[in-house]
């Protein structure tokens, strides 16, 4: 199986499914650390980075909306003093897509090289 952050999104306008409740029990583990949540009955997956700094979370929020818009796929980013949270849905279907899955991982990967982190 190809590892989730080398698998390529795919274009989805609100003509896919959600991924299903199997899906996500394979899914979900392989990303460490994040956490489902359902906001207005809607499924999101979030995770919280901890940073030294004011500047090094910003600087990781930056880092995360480049790869957001490298794919036409946007998060929500609450930046504060010293950690970032990411949550990732798909608007158009109201739900989790395997798009968001991919681009936890990639956050995962952006995380790793992020300079300031607890």
């Amino acid at each position: 199986m190809t590892a989730l952050h080398e698998r390529s999104c795919q274009p989805c306008h609100g003509n896919a499914s959600p991924v299903s409740d199997d899906d996500l029990k394979i899914l979900l583990p392989q990303l460490p650390g994040w956490r489902l949540e359902t906001r207005d009955g809607v499924r999101q997956l979030e995770k919280t980075y901890e940073f030294k700094n004011f500047a090094s979370a910003l600087a990781f929020t930056n880092a995360i909306g480049a790869l957001a818009e490298a794919e036409d796929h946007h998060p929500a980013l609450l930046t504060e003093w010293g950690k970032v949270t990411v949550s990732w849905w798909t608007h158009a279907i109201a739900g989790l897509h395997a798009n968001d899955f991919i681009l936890a991982a990639r956050t995962e990967g952006a995380a790793q090289q992020a300079e300031g982190r607890k």
